[in-house]
């Protein structure tokens, strides 16, 4: 896997190909919209969806937490997709996951998804905060365009960039990166993307999987 390092607000942070950002002076986490329970809600509504992913979810944060040390993970908003998402089986993952890191700190700046769904269990231990999150030079948000103190790092759009040749076309998860602002990639499985072009000012790192590229 190959990373992207720069500067941001004074700070070195990490873009990372599993759609995550990592900021090693804090051996922090920060990951956006990983919608746990989506997968369920949709079930729960009669529509055939795949199930397994609250365990990919979990394994991928597992694999990130493997590759860099990490203190704190801290969620931008929606990390409960809907009030479906408090199923036993999803919640009893979750449950055993977090009996295996008693010692990470979580952090969730409450989403759009998240005042819908509730509050996840008092057991997870999440310590819970409103937008905006501030913390040295960084305003962590759900929403982007929120007034905040810091440079405001934010997820819920959920931004893909399409690259195209003269024959095809791909869409890729990317970090919209601007002079005030970074809106994060999507984490979660299933979880799907709004397909963003840079405004003045904004340029665009797009994720393969394997590597972070920028492209604009």
């Amino acid at each position: 896997m190959t990373y992207r390092a720069m500067q941001l607000a004074g700070e070195t942070v990490l873009l990372l190909p599993e759609k995550a950002l990592y900021w090693p002076a804090r051996a922090m986490l920060v990951i956006a919209d990983i919608h746990f329970g989506k997968a369920a809600s949709f079930r729960a509504q009669g529509v055939p969806v795949p199930r397994g992913t609250t365990t990919e979810n979990l394994d991928a944060l597992d694999a990130l937490m493997a590759a860099h040390k990490t203190r704190e993970i801290v969620f931008l908003g929606d990390f409960l997709h809907a009030r479906a998402a408090h199923a036993s089986a999803t919640l009893t993952a979750m449950l055993a996951w977090r009996a295996r890191h008693p010692d990470l700190i979580l952090t969730l700046v409450r989403g759009n998804h998240d005042k819908h769904a509730g509050d996840p269990a008092a057991a997870l231990a999440i310590g819970m905060v409103d937008e905006p999150h501030t913390v040295g030079p960084f305003s962590f948000c759900h929403h982007p365009d929120i007034a905040a103190p810091g440079y405001v790092l934010a997820g819920h759009v959920h931004p893909v960039y399409r690259l195209s040749t003269r024959l095809d076309s791909l869409r890729l998860p990317c970090f919209l990166i601007g002079p005030t602002r970074m809106v994060l990639p999507s984490f979660g499985a299933f979880t799907g993307g709004f397909v963003v072009a840079p405004g003045a000012g904004e340029h665009v790192c797009v994720s393969s999987g394997e590597a972070v590229h920028c492209v604009r």
